[in-house]
């Protein structure tokens, strides 16, 4: 029976922790907008989103359920991990599943008709693959130039004139908006391949766990900057959110202008 309960934990720990990436690009990451300038919090407490935010109470209300299972359970299992496994490590890893992520960033560069991504993305695959010793290194960027390309099927759906919706604040995921989240749910379950090629749950379950807290440990202490640099944390990480979509398209339009 023991044995049973600490299976069930374990399931449900990891099925937390696998929900909770998004807060990592949005408040932080080398991508994202740097809320540690003072620039970023003149007037943090009245910008308006691009999006409205119909659902406030809502998510607020779910912010502060994120907030405390980050606090308490998430941040603690990071740091552990962290003094338990070299960066070395940490980054051999990142690069392994980023490696495994980019048939999903080819699919929505070619369905948003970016065909030069596509292109890079595909020689970044091919390259990691079989050079970079399956993708635990990322020759394509380190020693041909290829750096990482960006695409979700939520950007594929606003190309397609999809709108946002609202924003949400999903539990134990983090910001997004109604129309990314669906995305973000299709890019994962669908097609990311090893939820496509592995049938048993746990080891998907399992294998995205540990990207999860590869991915957080890498991040440790910038969504804590965040809430000591701000008067209202909900709205400094809301517009965090959308600073970074803005950043991402504005460098978009920047490399195909060039």
């Amino acid at each position: 029976f023991t044995k049973l309960l600490l299976h069930h934990f374990f399931v449900l720990s990891v099925s937390c922790i696998i929900l909770f990436p998004p807060l990592l690009h949005a408040a932080g990451g080398d991508d994202s907008t740097d809320f540690l300038s003072d620039d970023f919090y003149a007037d943090t407490t009245d910008a308006v989103p691009e999006t409205g935010d119909p659902i406030e109470p809502f998510n607020r209300a779910v912010f502060q359920l994120n907030d405390r299972a980050y606090t308490y359970v998430f941040n603690p299992i990071a740091k552990g991990y962290s003094a338990a496994v070299p960066f070395d490590i940490r980054h051999i890893i990142d690069n392994f599943f980023t490696n495994l992520e980019e048939p999903v960033v080819f699919i929505n560069c070619l369905l948003q008709g970016r065909f030069s991504d596509a292109g890079s993305t595909l020689v970044r695959f091919l390259a990691n693959s079989t050079i970079g010793v399956g993708g635990l290194v990322d020759f394509a960027d380190r020693e041909i130039g290829f750096e990482p390309v960006e695409a979700t099927l939520g950007e594929t759906f606003g190309v397609w004139g999809i709108g946002d919706g609202f924003y949400l604040v999903v539990p134990f995921f983090g910001p997004s908006t109604l129309r990314d989240f669906t995305g973000t749910v299709i890019d994962s379950l669908a097609m990311t391949p090893y939820y496509t090629y592995i049938d048993k749950w746990s080891v998907k379950t399992g294998i995205y766990a540990e990207k999860t807290t590869n991915d957080l440990s890498m991040h440790i202490g910038e969504y804590e900057d965040l809430k000591k640099l701000s008067f209202d944390p909900y709205v400094a990480l809301r517009n965090s959110y959308f600073q970074y979509r803005k950043k991402i398209r504005e460098h978009r339009v920047f490399l195909e202008s060039e």
